[in-house]
């Protein structure tokens, strides 16, 4: 195998997010369940002889290090590999979003590159290498919705109904690491349950987060007013600064995409129940 073409790589959004505490490294705890959708940039590679790793950016400049860079080079170092490969990307999730669109597209990087490397490194090999480039890395390399809890790392598959979501992201962005810094960041919110949850899956909870956010960047209590005011009940989704709503049977999803304000960027998503390629890495060695 040479290429692996059309490749995808899906955006995630935070059902609730809930900051638990705070460790002596200054890492915070949290739980929340992170649901893949539909929204997704796509990824082609081709195998190179000549161990080099090149990215063509098809339609959005990257940094030039950025995460798919970083985990295309971090396999090859790790595995030993004589072996390149040049990367294109059509980047559709937007940045700083809280939508996990870098972290995705490195996870995507991993099982592709380990494929067609032919190293066949289980999903055990793959996930230190992911958890290394960013907190959000192995949950897309596990391969299904699921229960997160510790600073990330903790990931326990499962099930979501099928759903329909308005996801509506603002032009502008968010530094996680302001969010996290703020003194005014609830710190200390009860522990939740997953047998809680599952009674109302898209309506437990709240994101801790988004207080702060709102104080940081107004767009984002512009954004959630503005599907508020369609009937629906929107939240933010991780650092932002999107935000998203469930939409029922009936939910007016063609008149929200043509009376979007500001040029802002809105798709309406159905969650997916496994990632694309679940399975391209083995669960076990």
């Amino acid at each position: 195998m040479r290429s692996l073409h059309h490749v995808l790589a899906p955006a995630k959004l935070n059902l609730f997010l809930h900051i638990t505490g705070r460790r002596d490294d200054g890492y915070h705890l949290l739980q929340s369940v992170f649901m893949l959708i539909d929204w997704c940039d796509t990824l082609h590679f081709d195998v190179r002889d000549d161990g080099v790793i090149e990215r063509e950016d098809l339609n959005v400049v990257l940094p030039a290090d950025d995460l798919v860079m970083r985990a295309a080079q971090s396999l090859q170092r790790a595995s030993g590999t004589n072996l390149g490969a040049h990367i294109a990307i059509e980047k559709h999730i937007p940045a700083q979003a809280g939508m996990g669109g870098g972290s995705s597209d490195a996870a995507t990087t991993l099982l592709a590159l380990n494929r067609l490397w032919g190293l066949n490194w289980p999903l055990s090999k793959l996930m230190p290498l992911g958890l290394a480039l960013g907190a959000d890395v192995p949950f897309f390399l596990g391969g299904h919705n699921a229960w997160i809890e510790g600073i990330g790392e903790q990931i326990t598959p499962i099930d979501l109904p099928a759903a329909r979501f308005a996801v509506l992201k603002p032009n502008a962005g968010l530094e996680t690491a302001k969010i996290f810094r703020a003194p005014e960041l609830q710190r200390a919110t009860e522990t939740a349950t997953m047998p809680v949850f599952a009674v109302n899956p898209y309506g437990f909870g709240r994101n801790d987060l988004q207080p702060v956010a709102q104080a940081l960047c107004p767009e984002i209590t512009e954004a959630l007013q503005w599907l508020g005011s369609h009937g629906l009940s929107p939240r933010m989704t991780g650092s932002g600064s999107a935000v998203f709503a469930q939409l029922h049977e009936g939910s007016p999803s063609g008149a929200l995409i043509d009376s979007v304000p500001h040029n802002w960027q809105m798709r309406i998503c159905s969650n997916m129940a496994v990632h694309p390629q679940a399975g391209w890495a083995a669960s076990e060695s």
